[in-house]
């Protein structure tokens, strides 16, 4: 299913330079695909703070410091944050109470810069596996290649 999406996230991207739109068929493709999630968009890096971009879900957190929350984790250490339940998660930030777990997968610039998150939200905990991590990630690095 991920080598699917990450081929349909190609198609969708092509011929579009701008990025914003592409982000925004990005997070109504990811909602379309995935099972059992709640919220997904991006988060970008405007000024060392985590801005909120294109997303499908409920509204959401404007602006994310790095040292709050697992979208901040993920920019701050440059690592995918698969957390199974995040009310175990120091610092989370509750903007959807119905959220239970969550992956976030940092963004990077041609540099290897962090520059967004993709952040994806389930209200089951334990959505999330290793095998959604690196499904995800590849769709992911489909999405950096669109921002370069």
């Amino acid at each position: 299913m991920y080598q699917q999406l990450a081929d349909q996230l190609t198609s969708l991207f092509a011929g579009e330079p701008d990025v914003i739109a592409n982000l925004s068929n990005a997070s109504a493709a990811l909602n379309d695909a995935l099972d059992n999630i709640n919220w997904v968009g991006f988060y970008r890096m405007v000024d060392g703070t985590l801005v909120l971009g294109p997303f499908q879900g409920k509204v959401a957190c404007i602006r994310i410091p790095l040292h709050r929350g697992v979208c901040g984790a993920a920019a701050r250490l440059n690592q995918t944050q698969l957390v199974y339940d995040v009310h175990q998660f120091p610092g989370h930030i509750a903007c959807d109470s119905a959220s239970n777990s969550e992956i976030v997968i940092p963004l990077h610039n041609a540099e290897g810069a962090v520059i967004a998150v993709l952040d994806i939200d389930s209200p089951t905990v334990g959505r999330f596996t290793e095998a959604d991590q690196e499904g995800l990630e590849a769709c992911a690095r489909v999405i950096e290649e669109m921002m370069q």
